[in-house]
């Protein structure tokens, strides 16, 4: 028997993995308020000022493991109004 791989990232980003996977619609429109909310903690400094930190690239950045990982991406990343729209792949 073959044992299914677990994609849920460990570490400090995966309750945003499990926030994640529990939402029932494609798409979330949120501040960034509403993803340290769900953290815990607060969004790094580079997290504010570069578009980067968000990129859905789990080579580059330790966070996107757990967007990409729910089966989510970034996108409309508003750095001004510190909003994004995270949606369902």
């Amino acid at each position: 028997m073959t044992a299914k791989r677990n994609n849920a990232p460990g570490g400090k980003y995966g309750p945003l993995y499990s926030h994640l996977m529990k939402l029932a619609g494609n798409e979330w429109l949120a501040s960034f308020g509403d993803v340290e909310e769900v953290l815990g903690f607060p969004l790094p400094d580079s997290a504010r000022r570069y578009e980067a930190w968000w990129e859905n690239n789990d080579n580059r950045h330790a966070q996107a493991p757990a967007w990409l990982n729910a089966g989510w991406r970034t996108d409309e990343v508003n750095l001004g109004k510190e909003t994004l729209v995270l949606r369902r792949v």
